[in-house]
């Protein structure tokens, strides 16, 4: 596990959930001596567009485009190709196979990723939307297929990589949310439910963690990242074990 060559600065993927384009910079100005890596997902997408995420790359860095595709297969196939060319890293897509193949087809320069079930979904999430199995087996489903299809990776939270390395190998990208540093826990007003450490998802099998609120919400945002990313070492040591 974690056999890739990914420096610890890429590894913590820090996520720009904010309002507008000049917070965002802020962020970024603030964290980038110790994180490369920034996740712009549709609320900042939608405040600052392709002008922010060029802003990012401009400045050296790696963007992870998290606006999960999920329209028609000829939609989501022409919105890919507005991605190529613009330094984007990670682009996720979250649908059916013939949804998948259209964002894997239009892909050039980044890499696909597919979502596999919301961290802020839990078992009774699944009841109420008809779904009998567990989540556990929902997700492997998904990474099964989107993997078969050609996806460069996929996102799941840290308590399922551990099935998809044992059982899909090696040979791909696992990117998950729903981090929370220190202990797996809940933070007031937070709608994560399948969360964990930093160190769990990383010793479990995760390539990446994205990590937003608990940096954001904290009296010390660059004390917390060099936690984050001590626990994210301890997690590669003692997955090398």
């Amino acid at each position: 596990m974690n056999s890739k060559n990914i420096p610890l600065t890429d590894r913590l993927i820090f996520a720009l959930d904010v309002p507008t384009a000049d917070e965002a910079k802020t962020w970024v100005e603030k964290l980038e001596g110790q994180v490369n890596f920034y996740k712009v997902g549709l609320q900042l997408f939608l405040a600052g567009g392709f002008p922010m995420v060029e802003w990012i790359t401009r400045r050296g860095h790696k963007v992870m485009l998290d606006l999960k595709f999920f329209d028609v297969p000829e939609t989501v196939k022409l919105a890919v190709r507005q991605l190529n060319d613009r330094g984007v890293t990670f682009a996720t897509v979250h649908g059916n196979d013939a949804i998948i193949e259209a964002a894997v087809q239009a892909r050039q320069d980044i890499k696909i990723l597919g979502v596999t079930v919301l961290t802020s979904f839990c078992e009774d999430d699944l009841r109420q939307m008809g779904l009998t199995g567990t989540i556990e087996e929902l997700v492997y489903y998904r990474a099964k297929k989107a993997l078969e299809l050609g996806c460069d990776g996929i996102v799941s939270s840290g308590l399922e990589a551990e099935r998809l390395r044992g059982q899909l190998g090696d040979n791909f990208l696992v990117v998950t949310p729903g981090i929370r540093p220190g202990v797996n826990r809940e933070i007031e007003e937070d709608d994560q439910k399948r969360v964990t450490t930093a160190a769990q998802a990383i010793q479990s099998g995760a390539d990446y963690v994205v990590v937003g609120r608990p940096i954001k919400r904290a009296a010390d945002p660059l004390k917390v990242v060099a936690g984050l990313q001590a626990e994210i070492a301890a997690g590669l040591e003692s997955s090398a074990d």
